[in-house]
């Protein structure tokens, strides 16, 4: 009978694991009620105003570091980045954030909610919404699935602390087909490649532009691309709390959010550019597939009211507490509200969502 390779009642562990040997002895040595009281509620108003002067940050943000300089918005920042680490996978920022090396990251809306699991005290300070599917689930070369009707006693690549583990719980749902019906195979994303090229796992969900890679390399194998409708409604910028409580870097997160935003205005109006800068110098795909990919994406929409998204965490927050794999919890927890709406007030009004 197809199981899960781990069991939804171990889920935390299996994310643990996930994180690497050095975060888990942390934590197994610091209690999840004591790390969430270090990092207590960020309180008080947002500080207004510039950082002053010595303020820094770690931003783990790097297509914000690719566009600052030809958006002309690197003038624009008014504290110093020490670093831009190139780290995107939601277990790789919540041990940053744990080992204090990551001040601000860019994630889905899934690590958050793993953060808070664990008692790692973090919030979401800009938010932006994606209407459509970021993400296609491929199959293993020769593989005969065709849909994710298809996907009932298979093996799914699955990590349940990144936006694809929701993805692969939502397209399960939306089939119809209980996880208890699967096998559900713990991985890191970044091992997806791997595992689906050595048939260690039937499909996983990959995004652009691992996807294209991954076609070009083993489609005349037979591998495929399957479509589905599941969306992942979020991605976030978030930051620890002892960050979001030291006025200076809160003040330098808070200028650095409409900077954010404007980045990504930018490539969306500057398309050739952007192609150039991001998908074929630093990823590394061809300048036809770097357009294929531009054309399949929506416009960046930044919410001015949280409310749908915080609707959409708890949704997934639920999701992931009727699987086993985290506590209930509360998704307002995961927000600091001061922030809500820059985002939205630094673009253009074609480019904010109202709903």
């Amino acid at each position: 009978m197809p199981r899960h390779t781990t069991p939804p009642t171990v889920g935390r562990r299996s994310f643990l694991a996930l994180t690497g040997g050095a975060l888990i002895g942390t934590l197994a040595a610091c209690s999840p009620r004591a790390d969430a009281a270090a990092g207590a509620e960020p309180a008080g108003k947002l500080p207004s105003g510039a950082p002053p002067p010595g303020t820094e940050l770690s931003i783990a943000v790097r297509t914000t570091k690719l566009q600052l300089a030809p958006a002309g918005l690197e003038k624009e920042l008014p504290f110093r980045v020490t670093q831009w680490p190139n780290l995107n996978a939601g277990p790789d920022i919540i041990q940053g954030f744990r080992a204090h090396s990551i001040d601000l990251a860019v994630n889905a809306g899934i690590p958050p909610i793993q953060a808070h699991a664990i008692g790692v005290g973090a919030k979401i300070v800009a938010v932006q919404i994606r209407n459509s599917p970021s993400y296609a689930f491929a199959t293993k070369p020769g593989s005969d699935i065709r849909s994710a009707a298809d996907f009932r006693g298979r093996r799914i690549g699955f990590s349940q602390g990144q936006a694809q583990g929701v993805v692969v719980l939502r397209a399960l749902k939306q089939a119809g087909i209980d996880t208890d019906d699967v096998e559900l195979v713990a991985l890191p994303s970044t091992q997806f490649l791997t595992a689906l090229q050595s048939g260690q796992v039937d499909t996983a969900p990959l995004g652009e532009p691992t996807l294209t890679k991954y076609l070009a390399q083993y489609g005349k194998d037979g591998a495929r691309a399957l479509k589905t409708d599941v969306v992942d409604l979020l991605t976030v910028l978030w930051a620890p709390n002892e960050v979001l409580n030291d006025r200076a870097k809160a003040a330098a997160v808070r200028s650095f959010i409409p900077l954010w935003a404007r980045g990504q205005v930018w490539a969306w109006e500057n398309t050739d550019r952007w192609i150039d800068t991001y998908y074929v110098k630093d990823q590394g795909v061809s300048r036809a597939d770097g357009k294929r990919i531009v054309a399949s994406l929506n416009k960046p929409l930044f919410p001015v009211s949280w409310n749908k998204a915080i609707a959409w965490e708890q949704e997934t927050a639920d999701l992931l507490t009727a699987g086993g794999f985290v506590p209930e919890q509360d998704a307002t927890e995961l927000f600091d509200r001061r922030f809500e709406g820059l985002a939205a007030e630094a673009v253009p009004a074609r480019y904010r969502e109202k709903s």
